[in-house]
Order: C-alpha cells, then sequence, then structure tokens
C-alpha cells in the first residue's frame, strides 16, 4: 500500500494535507505512524515531502 493509501485507508489524508501545507513536521509523522508505518520511514517521508512540496503538490 502507498503512504496515500494508507492514509485515506486510516481517513487521515485531509489531517496528512493540512499537516503538509503547514509545514507541521511532528504532526505529519505523527499521521503517518497511526498508519503502521515504522518510525524512521515515517520521518524520510516527511522530510522528503518538506524537502520538495511543490513535488508532491504542496
Amino acid at each position: 500500500m502507498t503512504v496515500n493509501e494508507r492514509l485515506f485507508a486510516c481517513g487521515l489524508l485531509d489531517a496528512w494535507d493540512e499537516a503538509a501545507m503547514n509545514r507541521d513536521r511532528p504532526q505529519m509523522i505523527a499521521l503517518l505512524l497511526q498508519t503502521a508505518i515504522e518510525r524512521d520511514q515515517a520521518e524520510r517521508t516527511t522530510d522528503a515531502v518538506l524537502k520538495n512540496p511543490t513535488m508532491y503538490g504542496f
């Protein structure tokens, strides 16, 4: 499952989008952890989005 699919399945996609638009790294990581993604992967994913938000639609 992709990250977006996990977020959607858990009902967290809107919260993720809001956190990403606000560049709220701790909240983004917390949301990903709720989707059963390991912490290191959640941090890497969040940092990738924050490094190049335009690429991810933010």
